[in-house]
């Protein structure tokens, strides 16, 4: 019997748009979708490094969980438009680096790859490279990440997300994320520059929220800042998207990014308490206050599946 899912809560927002929330599978919410009908999608899915959630594990085989990706990718597949665009964010850990690349790959027998962006989470930039108009003092670094203490491996700064297609040949609004030329000098740029604007290009620095409390906002290996969602919706262009989606909903970053802009969202989520913290935090952004201070710690996806019988006597006896 196919499993009919109801809805968990509609917010309204902003522009007489709407978020839809689902208590439920993805894949349930998926068949229920009409195909051709999800102009973007915007989602982190569980990253499969054995993250411990209030109700679930990330802790699939390999194959198992490449297959479950290429199950959620085909589905995505069928509900997204012809010119519409998944932006698929991936972490990896140094001891695993082809996790991301793994994904990509998974994804890749259902969509085409048409661009891979980095977003910069931390980084440093030298005063003698940055050059005299950026009017820098000194040495740079910004931005937060989580320090590695190895002998072998680099601090993690960034990730990907991959923007996948149907086509690869998806139309884009490369100037709403524009920024200036740093020197104006060449005239004949600016007139094919759009006043002065260019194209971001495919690294994007979103830092962390600041922690200002360790116990209520340390950084979370999930954390997904809604400003990295909102960049991939103006990216696609926001007059060509009638409905915007997260599967893996969360917190809601991604619909809180939606009822700022006042673009219509639909989203699935397991984890009843992150599901309800969502709908809070869509309220919140819908009525144009700011969210709550409640930091990092709290910005976590579902995962896979619920914790079992063996997987909490792991937990308790410290595997």
């Amino acid at each position: 019997m196919p499993v009919i899912l109801n809805p968990y809560r509609v917010v309204p927002a902003r522009r007489n748009s709407e978020a839809e929330f689902y208590l439920g599978d993805c894949l349930e919410l998926f068949k229920q979708l009409e195909p051709q009908s999800v102009d973007v999608i915007v989602t982190s899915p569980p990253y499969n490094m054995g993250v411990r959630y209030s109700t679930y594990q990330d802790t699939l085989t390999q194959t198992d969980y490449l297959q479950w990706t290429s199950r959620w990718v085909e589905a995505a597949a069928r509900v997204l438009k012809a010119d519409g665009s998944l932006f698929l964010n991936v972490g990896t850990r140094p001891s695993d680096p082809w996790t991301a690349l793994d994904v990509a790959q998974a994804a890749r027998t259902h969509l085409r790859l048409q661009n891979i962006i980095h977003w910069i989470k931390s980084i440093a930039i030298d005063h003698d490279s940055a050059g005299i108009g950026a009017g820098l003092t000194r040495n740079l670094a910004v931005g937060h990440y989580k320090p590695i203490n190895s002998d072998r491996f680099l601090n993690d700064c960034h990730e990907f997300v991959f923007h996948f297609t149907p086509s690869a040949n998806t139309n884009l609004d490369r100037l709403a994320l524009g920024v200036p030329y740093q020197d104006p000098s060449n005239i004949a740029r600016w007139r094919t520059g759009g006043e002065g604007i260019r194209c971001r290009g495919n690294t994007w620095f979103i830092p962390y929220e600041t922690i200002q409390r360790r116990d209520r906002d340390r950084p979370h290996p999930a954390t997904f800042p809604s400003r990295l969602p909102e960049q991939c919706l103006r990216l696609h262009g926001l007059d060509r998207i009638g409905l915007a989606m997260d599967p893996f909903t969360g917190l809601g970053s991604t619909a809180v990014a939606c009822a700022r802009l006042g673009l219509n969202f639909v989203g699935a989520e397991l984890d009843e308490g992150y599901l309800a913290e969502a709908v809070e935090r869509v309220e919140v952004a819908a009525a144009g206050r700011e969210l709550p201070g409640r930091g990092a710690a709290r910005m976590r996806k579902a995962d896979l599946r619920p914790v079992t019988a063996s997987s909490k006597a792991s937990k308790a006896s410290g595997a």
